[in-house]
């Protein structure tokens, strides 16, 4: 099981740069467990990637819900990750429902719909990015109703930010992440996406995202202060979403070329600051 959880490891230092910094800050007792579930997510996120056909990607989604069954038990033991998340899974009662929504969002990368509504794109964060701090939030402090709360918001300002630093890829695949419903209101058919057309109304719907990425973010901040001590290294993640957003600001900013990239010294010191002002906002609450 040590060699499944060090491929783990690996993966997501490959796949998931900024998640791996941010676990660095994590508790040793579980960061292995830690990796375990960003590297799940990056196999289900990348399935997009990998194949040529929905269905083929399909099949590969079905597979992981059999590993969350157990009707992939034979197969599950042979990949390292199924076999790192199953024994995450279990020694820390992790709910499998949770995983499994997880799973059927992303039924949604395979195909080149439109995302309809902010509804439907809120629900799609938050079965992804927003589930994903839930459970890193409970290996540290188990079933914690003010850490839940804290999950929610925190996603839906890391994963907004993540789609909008994506936005290029996804336009260029013919995917398309932006609400159709805000896309309306800018006065912009989702046409304009696929064919790579930079009006004035893709910019403004670009910035009201942010905008909501922004707001997501304050809420986010305002909660945590509310989290206790042990589990606030599981949003340490947030720390980089001003730093995304800041150089989507720019006036250089080209939403169909421009890569949202930061260096990673750059990213270190965010998140060292921001893990050392968690610590300091604990040891100032005496309630804690």
């Amino acid at each position: 099981m040590q060699e499944a959880y060090a491929h783990c490891t690996a993966l997501v230092r490959t796949a998931d740069k900024d998640r791996y910094l941010a676990t660095l800050f994590v508790p040793e007792r579980v960061r292995s467990h830690v990796f375990a579930l960003y590297a799940f997510n990056s196999e289900i996120a990348s399935v997009r990637e990998r194949v040529k056909e929905p269905l083929a990607g399909a099949i590969r989604l079905q597979w992981w819900r059999d590993v969350l069954t157990g009707d992939a038990a034979g197969s599950a033991t042979r990949n390292p990750v199924a076999a790192a998340l199953i024994d995450t899974v279990d020694r820390y009662w992790l709910p499998r429902d949770i995983l499994a929504a997880l799973i059927d969002a992303r039924e949604f990368d395979l195909h080149n719909d439109a995302m309809p509504t902010l509804d439907a794109y809120e629900a799609y964060v938050r079965s992804t990015t927003s589930a994903l701090f839930a459970l890193v939030a409970r290996l540290l402090a188990g079933d914690d109703a003010r850490a839940s709360k804290a999950s929610d918001a925190t996603g839906l300002a890391y994963g907004t930010t993540g789609l909008l630093r994506a936005f290029a890829l996804h336009s260029s695949r013919g995917q398309i992440y932006l609400p159709v419903e805000v896309l309306n209101q800018c006065g912009v058919p989702p046409s304009d996406i696929v064919a790579g057309k930079g009006t004035p109304g893709v910019r403004a719907a670009l910035a009201a995202m942010r905008g909501k990425a922004a707001r997501r973010l304050a809420e986010a901040r305002t909660r945590l202060l509310d989290v206790p001590s042990v589990a606030r290294p599981a949003f340490l993640p947030i720390a980089l979403v001003d730093v995304y957003l800041a150089r989507m600001e720019r006036a250089d900013y080209q939403p169909f070329h421009t890569r949202i990239e930061v260096p990673q010294w750059r990213r270190q010191w965010a998140l060292w600051r921001a893990a050392h002002a968690l610590k300091n906002d604990a040891a100032a609450d005496p309630s804690d």
